[in-house]
């Protein structure tokens, strides 16, 4: 017997103007343990596709490969014979119609030091409504490579800093995570790095801490890079014209709460899409996310293909540089745009 799937934002009434279904998973999510695990990287995909188109499309590969009768994985997908052929023309049969938003685990967390403890923490924080963040924060990972073990102490002790869970607060994490920053700043990462390491004040740090000890829910979750994956692909399939609403596999991050927070964030006034103009933009004040309804993927094609399509991308070893998944790889994608 299945659980009830829990989480989701089922749009209110009947969603008014121009509107844009997608259906998302994603592959490699590994929740707060993003510096120890296997998979370096997330990928979030997302597809436009109808039921009807899903299955045709799904029905064609599985025309030549024994997947399972209910779905097929990414793994057994790239193994099977004449992967690379099969491959191709599922890539090209998506072009238009799919994304794939990248997020660098460990780059996440360089943004989320900067965006959380540098400025005033907000559910905007790790997308492109934060960009002029996005600076201090390469300039600080870039930095990493000469950095050494210290680096990893760095990363490990905020980590320890902003993990919600405890039974206690830990004043003494903030001690723990000043110290590890002035080690960092001992190696000599340079005038770029060391002006963001210089600039933590360890009042505001210890007042975020602070709130965080006590659930305050207006602080996005500081280890959960599932939240600007998901906005950054609403706000890419929006184009600042219309709304999205979002069918997405069931995914314990994307709670209620969290993402009403997340639509009024999105709401907020920012900067154009680029290729937004005045005619037939959202009104003021209205959403871009529609709304989002959990699925088992078992029981919907369309997501059984996002899942193909994320599973496929974490897997490619130069996903920025192949040639077939960069026309669907997200411009705003969380990683070193150098590689």
């Amino acid at each position: 017997m299945r659980t009830p799937l829990q989480g989701g934002l089922p749009p209110i009434g009947a969603v008014a103007g121009a509107v844009v279904e997608i259906a998302c998973d994603e592959s490699g999510f590994s929740g707060t343990n993003l510096l120890h695990s296997a998979t370096p990287v997330i990928t979030h995909a997302s597809v436009d596709l109808g039921v009807d188109e899903a299955v045709e499309l799904i029905t064609a590969l599985r025309s030549g490969f024994r997947f399972s009768p209910h779905e097929f994985k990414s793994g057994q997908f790239l193994r099977g014979p004449g992967a690379a052929e099969a491959l191709g023309w599922f890539l090209g049969a998506l072009r238009g119609h799919a994304s794939v938003h990248l997020v660098d685990k460990e780059f996440f967390l360089v943004t989320r030091i900067v965006d959380l403890l540098l400025t005033e923490p907000s559910y905007a924080a790790g997308t492109r409504l934060t960009q002029d963040q996005r600076p201090p924060a390469l300039a600080l990972y870039r930095a990493r490579r000469s950095a050494g073990s210290d680096w990893a102490a760095f990363l490990g002790a905020f980590v320890d800093l902003v993990r919600t869970k405890r039974r206690h607060p830990d004043q003494r994490a903030v001690q723990r995570f000043f110290a590890a920053r002035d080690a960092l700043l001992g190696t000599g990462l340079g005038t770029p790095a060391d002006a963001v390491l210089t600039a933590l004040d360890p009042a505001h740090v210890g007042a975020v801490v602070t709130r965080l000890d006590d659930d305050d829910r207006s602080i996005p979750p500081p280890l959960e890079p599932m939240l600007p994956a998901l906005a950054e692909t609403v706000l890419s399939w929006s184009g600042g014209r219309r709304q999205v609403l979002v069918t997405h596999d069931e995914q314990s991050a994307l709670t209620a709460d969290r993402l009403t927070r997340l639509q009024r964030a999105l709401a907020d006034p920012g900067p154009p899409a680029a290729d937004a103009g005045p005619a037939g933009a959202l009104p003021a004040g209205v959403s871009p996310l529609a709304g989002l309804v959990m699925v088992d993927s078992r029981d919907d094609p369309r997501v059984q293909v996002a899942d193909l399509l994320a599973g496929v991308a974490r897997r490619s070893p130069g996903i920025i540089g192949d040639a077939l998944l960069r026309p669907l790889l997200s411009p705003t994608s969380l990683h070193d745009p150098e590689g």
